[in-house]
């Protein structure tokens, strides 16, 4: 952190280097992180820069708040990117063998971050609740999610196919799979399935979310599913159901 302030500072002393320090004002960081701006420097890089110029005149000369009106640069809200349910069907249908089939199918369908499809080993699944044990999610976690009867039987399969000793999915090594494999064997099948968008194993993730709103599934549950901490972060999904869009007549009909 110190390291990136001082960074950040260097750049902004840099830009005045014809000014005293004790000259800058107010509307000069204005211009400065406008000019950031204009630059089409990340939002995160500017709030760093906001951050490193305040921590100098606030923290080290010990002056008064006075850059607490400088605005800062809002964070963009984009929306997930889903498939629909006759998508996703279809990338699973074009993945190339059973055990890239069941991959497909357990990010979409228990709704996991590629990293906890990784770390998932053969006693996570468990065939008599129907369930997946999701082992250190985000936020070092843990937690259970959905688990397909359909999906648990080919799950049965792939396994006496490959034979894996302590990983769910493992290489041919042994060795766990690698999330560069993951995101192949989803393009590659979405890319057969002739799908134009581009597919990410995140993006099942999203699709599961959506997919169970639609359904009437209730946030509080989908959020439990995801192990999202924050109940505002699976309300996103909310902008993207269509069943919500499609009650809504619209004003040309």
């Amino acid at each position: 952190m110190v390291k990136t302030y001082v960074c950040c500072f260097e750049a902004f002393l840099n830009d005045y280097c014809a000014k005293e320090l004790a000259e800058l004002d107010e509307n000069d960081i204005r211009a400065y992180l406008q000019k950031l701006v204009q630059e089409r420097f990340s939002q995160s890089y500017i709030n760093q820069a906001i951050n490193a110029i305040k921590c100098y005149y606030e923290v080290v000369l010990e002056m008064p708040n006075r850059f607490y009106a400088i605005e800062r640069p809002r964070k963009a809200e984009k929306l997930p990117q889903v498939l629909a349910k006759e998508e996703v069907l279809s990338v699973i249908d074009h993945t190339r063998n059973i055990m890239h089939r069941c991959i497909v199918s357990l990010l979409y369908s228990a709704g996991l971050r590629r990293n906890e499809l990784l770390e998932l080993k053969l006693e996570d699944i468990d065939g008599k609740r129907i369930l997946v044990r999701v082992r250190s999610g985000k936020g070092n976690k843990d937690r259970y999610s959905l688990l397909s009867e359909r999906l648990l039987k080919e799950l049965r399969t792939s396994y006496l196919e490959w034979r894996p000793k302590t990983y769910l999915f493992e290489g041919p090594k042994g060795s766990r799979y690698s999330a560069e494999s993951v995101a192949k064997i989803v393009q590659g099948a979405a890319k057969r399935a002739r799908i134009r968008k581009h597919v990410t194993p995140h993006m099942l993730r999203h699709s599961f979310a959506t997919h169970l709103l639609e359904n009437g599934t209730d946030l509080r549950y989908i959020q439990v599913l995801l192990g999202h901490k924050s109940s505002r972060t699976t309300e996103i999904y909310t902008h993207v159901a269509t069943n919500i869009l499609l009650k809504i007549k619209n004003p040309l009909d």
